[in-house]
Parts: structure tokens; C-alpha cells; sequence
């Protein structure tokens, strides 16, 4: 029995800890690799700065690129912008030279006053088409209830025949370009006799 005993005890001895140690030669084993001469740690490191320096030369190009590519997108949003403010200048500028042409004509008319008037009439309704062709609208509010956003009172006066806060004579006609307002009509509105 004593002998069975030796040999697990021997057994033991040569088998390494449970706990996933490792025994004291392979432990002296291994210090000499992970012991590394200062060239070898010098070299390390300087492979470890030169990858960090491609690294961080590669983000600058990507940074560069980025940068160019943004001034880019705004140079060319500011030059489509001026094209579309020179575009809606040319479309209004060419609606306006029909209207001048027709003025010019009603003025070479030998006096005849219906001709004129006709022409001048016909002058508007050019002018008023192409003011609507740009979405520049005329606000002429006589009748409607008076509205202090598209309107500006100049007096209020007293009237039997109208409802109170209408409008009953517009002085100067207001305008709006496309749903903004450019200038309010101006009138006089309806107040309790």
C-alpha cells in the first residue's frame, strides 16, 4: 500500500497545477522571450510611430479631400444660385419688353383717343400677365373685410351702407410676390355711423 502511495505522489509531482500555473522552469523559460533588447523595443516602436504616421497622413488626405470636395459644393450652390436669380430676371425682363413694346406703338397713334385707349388697355392686360407669369399678384380688396396683413388703413369712415371693418375705397393697390406681401393695399374702411 505504501508503495501505490510513492507513486501518486510522483505522479503529482510531474503534472502541472490544477489552477492552470505553470512550473517554475517554464516559467524562467519564457522570461528570456519576452525579455527583448532595447534595438528590438526601438524597432517596435518605430514601426508602431510609422504606422500611426501613415495612419494619420491617410486621415489629413481624407480630411483634404473632404474640405476640397465642401468648397467645391459651395462654389458651385453660390454660381447656380446667381443663374437662377440672372434666369428669373431674364423671363421677367422679356415678359416686360412686349409691354414696352405696346406702349411705344400707342404713343406713335395719330390721336385718335379711342386707338389710345385701346392701346393702353391692351398695354395693361400685356402687363398683367406678365406680372402673373412671375407670381406677382395685385391685392385690390374693395368690398372684402379689411385684413391687417394684406392691408394698411388709412382712414376709417363712418358708413350706413357698409358693413362695418369692410373696405369701401382702396386708394393704392397692394401686391404680393408669390404668397409674400410687397406692398399692402392701402384703404379707407367702413366704421359704425
Amino acid at each position: 500500500m505504501t508503495m501505490s502511495n510513492e507513486q501518486d505522489v510522483t505522479v503529482e509531482q510531474q503534472q502541472p497545477p490544477a489552477d492552470g500555473a505553470a512550473p517554475e522552469a517554464q516559467q524562467q523559460q519564457q522570461a528570456p522571450e519576452q525579455a527583448a533588447s532595447p534595438e528590438q523595443e526601438v524597432q517596435a516602436l518605430r514601426a508602431a510611430l510609422e504606422a500611426a504616421e501613415a495612419r494619420a497622413a491617410e486621415s489629413r488626405d481624407l480630411y483634404l479631400r473632404a474640405l476640397a470636395e465642401l468648397d467645391n459644393v459651395r462654389k458651385r450652390a453660390a454660381r447656380e444660385i446667381e443663374q437662377a436669380h440672372k434666369f428669373a430676371l431674364e423671363r421677367f425682363a422679356n415678359e416686360l419688353i412686349g409691354v414696352r413694346d405696346a406702349l411705344e406703338l400707342g404713343l406713335v397713334s395719330e390721336g385718335d383717343v379711342e386707338a389710345l385707349r385701346a392701346g393702353t388697355e391692351s398695354t395693361l392686360k400685356l402687363l398683367t400677365k406678365a406680372f402673373e407669369k412671375v407670381g406677382l399678384f395685385e391685392i385690390d380688396p374693395r368690398g372684402e373685410v379689411f385684413n391687417p396683413e394684406l392691408h394698411e388703413a388709412m382712414v376709417a369712415q363712418p358708413s350706413s351702407e357698409h358693413e362695418p371693418n369692410t373696405v369701401i375705397q382702396v386708394i393704392q393697390k397692394g401686391y404680393q410676390l408669390n404668397g409674400r406681401l410687397l406692398r399692402p393695399a392701402r384703404v379707407i374702411v367702413a366704421k359704425e355711423a
